[in-house]
């Protein structure tokens, strides 16, 4: 390939400076409403406008907390073990989900068939089968990352096979049209096609899998985020509790921009092309 051909495929500096200015944009608007929130949230507590304030304290301390939980080293072990749960079932959800929702979309007999099925498990609180995991695979660490993967499952594979069926007809009769076989057709058309949903899916289950995680946690285990909030709770030690709010909030959030960026940078050509 010629040097000229690469400089035409490249992305014009217009559209990068653009992005960076958006994304600047976002990012003062989204510390600024935090800044707010914040203010708020601290003039509230000081007043006393809540009318149980040792359940409300206000946000300088529950940071003052934080702090002290972070120098003191009580937080990082159960930041990794939440994580390491969390990461596992998220993982384990998307190897399960993306196959199964791109065989669901592409055959659509086996659609059919397991469509019954799949409307009354995914229906099912993710929660309430808590008991019958720890049932079946006992109190430890697998029951907690079954139940992650169950909940974090259901988005990815819906989002898979909505993208599978999504796919502009025309195309693959084009392709069809010039003798591409059925599994070049899958691999070069379809899956391409479905990609932006399929990530879309994936970024949502990521953040569901955090939530799973801590509900799971205060449930059935001994260490881990969810464990110390509900621990700090049961001892009646509120700003601890809310550090640890604020902990996975942080991380909740951190995991979705960072998807997103990665989502931004893979499938620019939606946006350049006008479609969302």
């Amino acid at each position: 390939m010629r040097k000229n051909d690469i400089d035409i495929i490249k992305i014009p500096k217009k559209y990068k400076q653009h992005s960076a200015v958006v994304l600047l944009k976002k990012v003062f608007a989204s510390i600024i409403a935090i800044l707010i929130f914040l203010a708020l949230w601290e003039l509230s507590a000081r007043l006393k406008l809540v009318s149980t304030p040792a359940f409300f304290p206000p946000a300088s301390k529950i940071f003052l907390v934080l702090g002290e939980e972070l120098i003191s080293g009580k937080l990082w072990p159960n930041v990794a073990i939440s994580l390491t749960r969390s990461f596992m079932g998220f993982f384990f959800g998307l190897a399960i989900a993306i196959p199964l929702g791109l065989a669901i979309g592409w055959f659509k007999n086996f659609g059919i068939l397991v469509n019954p099925l799949l409307q009354v498990f995914r229906n099912m609180p993710t929660l309430a089968l808590l008991p019958v995991f720890v049932m079946f695979f006992g109190i430890g660490e697998l029951s907690k990352v079954i139940v992650i993967m169950w909940g974090a499952l259901w988005t990815t594979l819906l989002n898979t096979i909505a993208g599978v069926r999504s796919v502009d007809p025309q195309l693959i009769k084009a392709a069809k049209a010039m003798g591409t076989g059925s599994v070049r057709l899958f691999g070069s058309v379809v899956l391409p096609a479905s990609l932006p949903f399929i990530f879309t899916g994936v970024r949502m289950s990521a953040t569901f899998s955090i939530l799973i995680l801590i509900a799971a946690e205060m449930m059935g285990a001994n260490s881990g985020l969810g464990y110390a909030m509900f621990f700090y709770q049961a001892n009646f030690k509120i700003p601890q509790m809310y550090a640890y709010i604020v902990v996975m909030a942080i991380f909740g959030t951190i995991i979705n921009f960072v998807l997103e960026a990665v989502e931004r940078r893979s499938f620019r050509w939606r946006d350049e092309s006008g479609t969302t």
